[in-house]
């Protein structure tokens, strides 16, 4: 029998009613609203959009599109494909969402979330505390590998029968429109050129925040708390950080508690995930920012990252065709705009005007985030040529757990379990675009300098330069932005210059 299916311009609309429900889920489930996760319900009903039929419709109407209607048309056929995945594992998915959701750990008598446990890892000043409590979650993490690795497999067996295409590096290079393999070699010799500046502040910092009872080469468990820049947490307080952020972005030109799409949620809850996020679920019109406060100087960092997320998603044109203000290649845009913006706190200028900090004082913070941000850099590097070794050789992914653990190790000086290996992997290569982000932003930030000034990340004209780049939603590539400011997409030597300039 004939099965029934949409034109593109009818799956598309069918589509975002499909992903806003998908995404209002994922929100209440992150911000600890709800305790178990119902998505399999949401895709069941959207069942006929993920049908092999309506994939081969797609394809047939782009095969048969002029060239200016082709990439949205791509994009709609890969939306389809990748429901397809998650159609038939939607329960699965569900089932070990919710389990994890479930799972608690006792830490000095008290029954923690494990989540909560995580976020707490921030927190401790004790040394020896951290260690207890970094094991505790890890264990109860681990737990989960058999089935997260069932589930990828299946995901995996499944894209590759969609596609066509056997090959996950190949698929996922395809997709994003980028040679991986060039992109991690760029990253490597790039990693190599930092690594004296990178020792010589790693040495610093981790003495400063860690303290004198240190190893020298701590477990990863500490890496929340240096993030958090914890033992000056004291002057970058959870209470003045909304405040902070609004009067950064302000200077900027935007005036986000004004945006009526972005809808923030920055309450403290038990089952919040500890990771800030936006969900965008109807460009421009709802746009959902998701941080969890802790005290720190992370709090400013993520706040202002993810607002460059949120005001790229409701600065986008509305009359753009759906698929440019919803769908990407990948999310290495985006992120440009929400790395560029929570580079603001490198800039000494910065931590002197809000903090009241002396010039020295200031230099010093500005170091501090300096070194944050080297350190991040060269860990998803590893992680990228981490991921490309596994994916080469999904079958045997168990033995690339010490992999993993050594190529983090000598990228960052902590020591990773490998047991966490599959929990630090995001899906679909989204290291790459971090590290495309990483370099555009060094890009980009150079380009302000040369072209706003100095004082760029203080200035209107900025914002007035990053409306242009919003409206345009989706649609470029993070490596169009290189080519529209004047760069090699590929060229690290701004990177460079930032990570070696102090």
């Amino acid at each position: 029998m004939q099965v029934a299916t949409l034109t593109a311009a009818e799956f598309e609309e069918r589509l975002s009613r499909f992903l806003f429900e998908r995404s209002e889920e994922a929100r209440a489930v992150r911000v600890g609203e709800k305790e178990t996760s119902e998505q399999a319900a949401i895709v069941a009903r959207y069942e006929d959009l993920f049908t092999r039929e309506q994939l081969e419709t797609l394809l047939a109407e782009e095969e048969g599109a002029e060239e200016q209607d082709r990439e949205r048309l791509y994009r709609l056929r890969e939306a389809c494909a990748g429901g397809i995945v998650v159609r038939e594992l939607a329960e699965r998915s569900d089932r070990l969402e919710n389990t994890i959701l479930a799972e608690r750990i006792v830490y000095e008598g008290e029954e923690l979330p494990l989540r909560a446990a995580q976020a707490r890892l921030a927190l401790l000043d004790d040394y020896g505390a951290r260690e207890r409590l970094g094991a505790l979650t890890g264990d109860a993490s681990a737990r989960f590998n058999d089935d997260r690795l069932e589930l990828l497999a299946a995901a995996e067996a499944l894209d590759a029968e969609v596609s066509g295409d056997p090959d996950p590096v190949r698929r996922s290079a395809e997709r994003k429109g980028i040679e991986l393999h060039g992109l991690e070699a760029a990253l490597a010799t790039a990693a190599d050129k930092q690594a004296p500046a990178f020792e010589k502040l790693r040495e610093r910092w981790l003495d400063t925040i860690l303290g004198p009872e240190r190893e020298p080469e701590p477990t990863s468990y500490h890496v929340a708390y240096l993030r958090r820049l914890s033992p000056l947490a004291d002057v970058y307080t959870k209470e003045r950080a909304v405040a902070v952020c609004l009067e950064t972005l302000a200077r900027l030109g935007f005036d986000l508690a004004a945006e009526q799409s972005i809808r923030l949620d920055l309450d403290d809850r038990p089952q919040k995930s500890p990771r800030a996020c936006v969900i965008a679920s109807d460009p421009p019109n709802v746009v959902h920012l998701i941080t969890r406060a802790q005290g720190g100087l992370h709090d400013y960092q993520a706040f202002l990252h993810e607002a460059g997320h949120a005001l790229h998603y409701a600065g986008i044109e509305p009359t753009l065709p759906y698929t440019f203000r919803r769908l990407a290649r990948d999310h290495a845009l985006t992120e440009i705009y929400s790395f560029l913006l929570e580079s603001v706190t490198r800039e000494a200028g910065w931590h002197r005007d809000h903090f009241g900090l002396d010039p020295a004082e200031a230099e010093d913070r500005a170091e501090a985030t300096l070194f944050l941000d080297i350190l991040l850099f060269r860990r998803y590097a590893a992680k990228l040529a981490y991921e490309l070794e596994v994916w080469s050789d999904f079958g045997n992914a168990p033995a690339y757990a010490a992999t993993y653990a050594d190529a983090l190790r000598a990228a960052t000086g902590f020591r990773y379990r490998p047991d966490a290996y599959l929990a630090d992997m995001d899906d679909g290569f989204y290291s790459a675009d971090y590290l495309r982000a990483w370099i555009r932003t060094a890009q980009l930030r150079a380009y302000l300098r040369d072209t706003v000034g100095a004082d760029w990340w203080q200035s209107p004209e900025t914002g007035t330069f990053l409306r242009k780049l919003f409206s345009e939603g989706t649609r470029p590539s993070s490596e169009a932005v290189a080519e529209q400011i004047g760069f090699d997409p590929l060229d690290t030597g701004p990177l460079l210059e930032e990570h070696s300039s102090r």
